[in-house]
């Protein structure tokens, strides 16, 4: 029998260095990773599943509040109230507001949005709005995740099918799983150049369907605004798939203020601001970006209205009144004034925050039912509102409070 090897000092020194080497190789992973700065905290179940109000109630009260900063309204996703603020993501009781699971991160949130009973929670990092992570509502457990390049500062869409990251520069639409369907503007290393039909553009404002994908953008030279509708999931997601791109017609060299105040269908509403000769109007374009109608608004329009959308009216806040669109056709059909936010539907009626509390109005003509006394310590808006079940939330600022 061969007499058995003898493992030498030479050995010994050699296996030692290897394992200090792959020591220290995954102390320095890690000290780089993004788990080493995260902090996920689960709940061992989901809350119970909201049960829908059949009425309004006749008062409402304070029952918790949270800051909430990283949110643009409050978000209900999976029987939880999720707030945002810093780094951190967190499901809340809407009745109490404990604290049900928590996400956190050491990098600061550009912003957090609800679709698909998931929240969907955007990191800024060195390349911009880049880290995507996906939440179940109910748990807090991390789904899917993404990094892809981004604008320094997104904003959230989400229209029930896709998610838009709307940045000056560059705009991403997502589907549940966070695949990117969409690339629209700047891209910095492109495989295949020229696949963006336009460069240099300023993007305004987006709006998206199941079948559309609308975006305002201003190109240079041009003396308008641009209106392009697009498909939402195209063959190739780094060539966008354009139905129609023009120059919105009847808007004033050099006047600025378009938004899009909904998609559905093939329907786009855009608001055209005032010109010269012109006053304010809602303009509603075709599946193609052409135009169809107008409708004139005289109306005072603020610097930042919000649009608010439901499955049986979109609530267009203008910085003083609601002005109230169909669903599916996107038809103004009532005007509210004094309002401090878009509102939201309960029990069949909307209600919409007014300065002395919430009104409640009927949802088929806008009229004033009647008033809920509510205390505030602003009386100014915008006050973003959502309903979870017979609780009544809030976006005031930079917190969410609720009231029931």
């Amino acid at each position: 029998m061969l007499a058995p090897e003898r493992r030498s000092r030479a050995d010994l020194v050699v296996a030692a260095g290897i394992a200090v080497a792959v020591v220290v190789a995954l102390t320095v992973v890690w000290f780089r990773s993004d788990a080493r700065g995260t902090t996920s905290v689960t709940a061992a179940e989901p809350p119970p599943a909201l049960v829908t109000a059949l009425t309004v109630p006749e008062t409402l009260s304070p029952i918790w509040d949270s800051a909430s900063s990283a949110t643009t309204a409050p978000l209900v996703v999976g029987g939880a109230v999720v707030t945002a603020e810093g780094g951190d993501v967190v499901g809340r009781d809407r009745m109490s507001g404990t604290e049900l699971w928590r996400y956190e991160r050491d990098l600061d949130l550009c912003g957090v949005t609800a679709s698909w009973e998931k929240v969907v929670a955007v990191y800024r990092d060195d390349r911009g709005c880049s880290q995507v992570t996906e939440l179940d509502g109910g748990t807090g457990e991390r789904l899917a995740q993404r990094n892809s390049d981004a604008d320094p500062a997104v904003t959230l869409t989400a229209d029930g099918t896709y998610v838009a990251s709307l940045g000056d520069r560059r705009l991403e639409l997502w589907r549940s799983d966070l695949v990117r369907t969409v690339e629209y503007g700047r891209v910095d290393a492109p495989v295949n150049p020229k696949k963006q039909p336009r460069s240099g553009c300023t993007l305004i404002d987006a709006g998206s369907s199941s079948s559309k994908l609308s975006v305002l953008e201003r190109c240079p030279g041009e003396v308008a605004d641009r209106l392009t509708v697009m498909n939402p999931s195209p063959k190739d997601n780094q060539e966008p798939e354009e139905y129609g791109s023009s120059v919105l017609a009847g808007v004033d060299a050099g006047v600025q203020g378009a938004r899009i105040l909904g998609v559905s269908g093939e329907t786009t509403a855009v608001y055209l601001p005032a010109g010269r000769t012109t006053g304010p109007r809602i303009g509603l374009f075709d599946g193609t970006g052409n135009a169809v109608s107008e409708y004139a608004l005289a109306l005072k329009i603020g610097p930042d209205p919000v649009t608010s959308a439901s499955s049986s009216i979109v609530t267009w806040w203008t910085g003083s009144d609601v002005v109230a669109l169909g669903a599916s056709d996107l038809v103004p059909r009532w005007t509210f004034p004094g309002a401090l936010g878009p509102g939201a539907v309960m029990a069949g009626n909307l209600l919409v925050p007014v300065e002395s509390g919430i009104a409640v109005l009927d949802l088929s003509n806008g009229a004033l039912l009647r008033t809920i006394p509510v205390a505030r310590d602003t009386t100014t808006g915008p006050i973003t509102t959502t309903v979870a079940g017979d609780v009544v939330l809030e976006q005031r600022g930079d917190g969410v409070a609720a009231l029931r």
